[in-house]
């Protein structure tokens, strides 16, 4: 039983990372699996595997309902060997049930795909909840820019998908394109956004240095 409960309406900053550390993403493949696995897991629908889906004509769930995602995105970042969220839960077990379909379905993809068995990541996923505006901004810059606050070598950082892209360019395809236009108000437009975020990243920089991937990944402080 998680400690904190995930509550529909709230927003919570979702995080992982490999078992010992190890990276989760190998190559482009992996990264664009799973962004693959983001868009397709986000729905109440129950789906098997994405090699599976196509196999069954039968739709047992009427199509607006099983097209209705569980959660929302507002930030995101992948590196190498973790990851982070920003997700407001839409439906009652929604941030629970979109990654559990996510992490259940990469981890059997990355070991068929790389002969191993095994957990892939460090438990299950970690949560915290959002609970007020101040601490909202600074995860906002924290998770869309979380590839900033680190030392990533250069042979990695192709294996890199942040937020920032999408919102300096408006263009929202993992990021949900009404939550991502909301900040962008917030923030009066990309170029207020970025400029935040980059405090952010600075601010947390001078707190820790630039941390190794291999270091933990500790969230911002709420005050």
């Amino acid at each position: 039983m998680r400690k904190e409960p995930l509550v529909t309406g709230e927003i919570y900053h979702i995080y992982n990372r490999g078992v010992d550390k190890r990276d989760i993403f190998l190559d482009k493949d992996d990264i664009g699996r799973f962004v693959e696995s983001i868009l397709e897991f986000n729905k109440i629908e129950v789906v098997g595997s994405l090699r599976n889906k196509l196999k069954t004509k039968v739709e047992t769930v009427p199509k607006a309902l099983s097209e209705k995602p569980l959660v929302s995105i507002i930030g995101f970042c992948l590196n190498p060997n973790h990851f982070h969220f920003i997700l407001r839960q839409l439906e009652d077990g929604g941030i629970s049930k979109f990654m559990q379909k996510l992490l259940a379905g990469y981890t059997y993809y990355f070991n068929a795909k790389n002969s191993r068995t095994g957990s892939l990541l460090q438990g299950t996923f970690k949560s915290h909840h959002v609970y007020d505006d101040n601490y909202f901004r600074k995860l906002v810059g924290y998770t869309n820019y979380n590839d900033k606050v680190h030392e990533i070598p250069e042979n990695k950082k192709h294996l890199i998908l942040a937020g920032s892209l999408e919102y300096m360019d408006g263009n929202f395809s993992i990021i949900t394109k009404s939550e991502g236009e909301e900040i962008l108000k917030i923030f009066k437009g990309n170029k207020g956004f970025e400029k935040h975020c980059k405090e952010i990243v600075s601010i947390i920089r001078k707190e820790r240095g630039r941390l190794s991937l291999l270091e933990e990944d500790n969230l911002p402080d709420s005050a």
